[in-house]
């Protein structure tokens, strides 16, 4: 079973226009798509090596189902 944590956060608005942007030319997206593909990466990318991480980061990346 796939359990997802709900996350409030405060983004500069040049950061939301951008983010509306994309969102807009790439349906296949959502916000928490991209959250999740963002955060796992910087995980990944600062020394988190929990393989949890990385599972997110590429079932994200490419749409996988759980």
């Amino acid at each position: 079973m796939k359990v997802t944590v709900s996350i409030l956060a405060e983004i500069p608005e040049e950061l939301h226009e951008s983010l509306k942007s994309f969102l807009e030319t790439h349906p296949s997206w959502d916000q928490d798509r991209v959250f999740s593909a963002a955060l796992s990466l910087f995980l990944l990318q600062n020394g988190e090596s929990d393989r949890r991480a990385s599972k997110v980061y590429l079932d994200t990346l490419f749409n996988y189902a759980a």
